[in-house]
């Protein structure tokens, strides 16, 4: 599965979720962009791919917690611990700060 990770509302990424765990990359016209930031300290403008075997901990802090979590998953039927899909469903619109996450379809 895969997600578009906007920053600003400009595509900053595509968050990748494989086997083997997660992996995040910066968009080629975002990378040349120097204006355009990190989308976290976590995560820092790079050429480089990420690789994380769990969600990487900046895309988990997007997500609800406690009692809302166990209403959106039961609303959405999703597990409350399929983390990737509770994020590319629950990360498009108002999420804290300046990133929203779209499944990639």
């Amino acid at each position: 599965m895969k997600a578009n990770v906007y920053f600003r509302q400009r595509l900053a990424g595509i968050l990748e979720k494989t086997d083997s765990g997660y992996n995040f990359r910066y968009n080629k016209s975002y990378l040349s962009d120097h204006s355009a930031k990190s989308i976290s300290f976590s995560l820092p403008k790079s050429k480089k791919e990420f690789h994380s075997k769990q969600l990487f901990s900046f895309f988990h802090g997007l997500l609800t917690e406690g009692y809302a979590t166990k209403i959106q998953s039961r609303k959405l039927k999703i597990d409350e611990k399929d983390y990737f899909t509770r994020l590319i469903r629950t990360a498009t619109v108002d999420t804290i700060g300046c990133v929203t996450v779209e499944e990639i379809k």
